[in-house]
């Protein structure tokens, strides 16, 4: 299979899904989220692959997250609209979470919003010691599709998603959102060697620990609990906010760059 906005890779049982939008910050177009979604069930169902990697191109972000460029042209949604939506970015960050085989996302640079909320559907994350974290969507008066978090750290996860807060490698690693830290130079280095010592174990094996693991977290209510979050979200996002409003507002008049100043400048004397 041909991809237009990924690359796809297999090499010695591990398959590698690199985004390859490097002038966009592999930000997550429609197009790009329907690949990724192709390239994970490709590589589930290649019976020589044991262990996936997603990584984006370019040395500078993981993904920044959804393409705003591309929602802010769409026309107002509706509730029912935004429902759908929410439907469709909860499939797609279930797709790691449900392949059959481990998924590391690897880590360089930003891993903003919804590609953050890819990443930590991933069975490990690995990033370089630059790498930065941030649950943005508070900061754009929005809801969060798949509201993963709490099932990685707790309590913990109020802090980022009420404040849109964005925190370094080692912050990220402390909380536990991320499994290992390593420098920028030894990153691919050291994932690889990981994927291939994991892709060691007989596949039967992974499979039925993942399905295991899984499990786990199923049983507690973690698919009702997204769900709901899924629900308050499009709720959210089609009721808007005084704060939704005005950045919609500087956007089609002045632009998205004064728009995103506008929402900086919110915060700055609180950072």
């Amino acid at each position: 299979m041909s991809y237009q906005f990924l690359l796809y890779a297999v090499d010695d049982r591990v398959a590698t899904i690199t985004l390859n939008r490097p002038e966009r910050q592999n930000a997550l177009s429609e197009a790009l989220v329907d690949e990724i979604m192709a390239a994970v069930a490709q590589a589930d169902a290649d019976p020589e692959v044991r262990v996936v990697v997603i990584t984006g191109a370019g040395g500078k972000a993981f993904s920044s997250g959804y393409d705003i460029k591309e929602s802010a042209e769409k026309p107002k949604r509706t509730t029912a609209d935004w429902r759908a939506r929410m439907q469709k970015d909860i499939q797609f960050t279930y797709s790691v979470w449900d392949c059959s085989k481990p998924v590391i996302a690897m880590i360089d640079g930003y891993c903003f919003a919804g590609a953050f909320e890819l990443a930590m559907c991933c069975d490990m994350r690995i990033c370089s010691d630059v790498s930065t974290f941030a649950s943005l969507e508070a900061r754009f008066s929005n809801g969060i599709a798949t509201l993963i978090m709490p099932w990685l750290i707790g309590q913990r996860a109020r802090m980022l998603i009420y404040t849109g807060d964005t925190i370094g490698a080692e912050e990220a690693f402390r909380l536990g959102l991320v499994d290992r830290v390593h420098p920028k130079a030894e990153l691919q280095a050291e994932v690889t060697r990981l994927a291939k010592r994991m892709s060691r174990v007989a596949l039967e094996c992974l499979q039925w620990n993942k399905r295991a693991l899984n499990q786990t977290f199923e049983t507690m209510g973690l698919r009702n609990a997204i769900a709901y979050g899924a629900e308050a979200c499009a709720l959210m996002d089609s009721i808007g906010s005084p704060e939704a409003e005005q950045f919609t507002s500087l956007r089609r008049e002045k632009g998205m760059a004064a728009a995103l100043k506008w929402r900086t400048d919110q915060f700055a004397p609180y950072e």
